[in-house]
């Protein structure tokens, strides 16, 4: 088998949705798994859509092409505003859309109208990331453009929290968000299909109940892929944080030195190569590197540790006996990582099903984690 490589244990991403789902079911949530960080995957998304998700959601229109060329037929949202240029493509693909440009509506539209479709628009509001959205003060107006229009259809509104601005969701937020959606019901006559409260970052308060009734969707990712709260990085009990793998192969085991002089010159990858800090016995180096994924975002096996890495290069030390050249080293990774690797040409995606998983077992060293009640 070839490296480097990311292993995915499609049997824990459904267990991870099967689980999220079952809560939130109980608290009247819906789950839209998104893909967005394993690049569409289609084993991925089927693993979410096995689990219960009700849909899916992705950020990328290349993604979405490609669960759509795999056969995958349910609904998919962007969750990325659409680009003015590719609205036909997305009108062609996705059955809906968040958005917060009027003039892309429009085109959005105008696409639908050529195609002889309608096309779902759910208008994504600033409550604090500072990142997409409309103004609350501006919501009422848009929204009534947008009943108005032929070929597009007014369905839901939503939130984001945790991206941009760290801003985590709180109680008052959703209660403006709730109060938010029956302003537009009441002022339209329309019911919205969607009312999203936000993403993984929203779970500390599902799980406690603080979510108000008018919320119904959730847009999860990281939360299904790696069994972690984004905002705390606490596990959530009960998850399964090794449903991916990134293995690297040792391709030198020679003896360095223990310290290297630092030219002035070597400025382009400032802050990401030696670790000055760390000593270690034995040096190792991988055939993986900056390009390939977010070094920083790797937890280091027991009995390794971070020496530095390059472009292409990562060096790792251990005081353990020194592996072959050959020999795989394998690493759990955080979502920057994951991101990246999944992304990256040069790293091969094995995705297999694990028949022999089961759902994740809670232990006494993870009473500190995520609580899903």
């Amino acid at each position: 088998m070839s490296a480097p490589r990311v292993e995915i244990d499609l049997s824990k991403i459904r267990q991870n949705t099967e689980t999220l789902v079952g809560r939130l079911k109980t608290r009247g949530i819906g789950v839209t798994g998104v893909t967005k960080a394993v690049c569409g995957l289609p084993a991925v998304a089927q693993a979410m859509l096995d689990g219960g998700a009700v849909g899916l959601a992705d950020a990328r229109l290349g993604n979405v092409i490609r669960l759509r060329n795999a056969g995958v037929s349910r609904h998919i949202t962007l969750i990325r505003t659409p680009l003015l240029s590719q609205t036909d493509q997305v009108v062609r693909v996705c059955d809906a859309s968040y958005n917060t440009e009027m003039v892309v509506i429009t085109a959005l539209a105008a696409a639908a109208i050529r195609q002889g479709t309608v096309h779902g628009i759910n208008l994504m509001i600033e409550l604090g990331d500072l990142r997409e959205g409309i103004l609350p003060e501006d919501l009422s107006a848009i929204a009534e453009q947008v009943l108005d229009m032929p070929g597009v259809s007014l369905t839901g509104i939503g939130a984001n929290f945790g991206c941009l601005g760290k801003i985590a969701p709180d109680a008052a937020k959703m209660a403006i968000l709730t109060s938010l959606a029956e302003e537009i019901e009441n002022l339209c006559c329309t019911c919205l299909q969607t009312v999203s409260g936000g993403n993984s970052a929203n779970l500390t308060l599902a799980f406690r109940g603080q979510q108000p009734s008018r919320i119904n969707d959730l847009r999860l990712g990281e939360s299904i892929l790696l069994g972690v709260d984004p905002l705390s990085r606490a596990h959530i009990v009960g998850m399964h944080r090794d449903a991916f793998a990134l293995v690297a192969e040792i391709i030198e085991t020679d003896t360095k030195p223990d310290s290297a002089q630092i030219c002035a010159a070597d400025t382009a990858l400032s802050g990401r190569g030696l670790n000055p800090t760390e000593k270690v016995g034995n040096r190792l180096i991988l055939a993986l590197g900056h390009q390939d994924t977010d070094i920083f975002g790797l937890s280091m096996p027991p009995g390794y540790s971070l020496v530095g890495a390059t472009s292409d290069h990562l060096v790792i030390g251990t005081n353990r006996e020194v592996p072959r050249v050959g020999s795989e080293v394998r690493f759990q990774m955080a979502y920057s990582a994951l991101m990246r690797a999944m992304a990256a040409p040069d790293i091969e995606k094995k995705a297999h099903h694990n028949r022999g998983a089961t759902h994740a077992q809670t232990t006494q060293s993870e009473d500190e984690g995520l609580a899903l009640a």
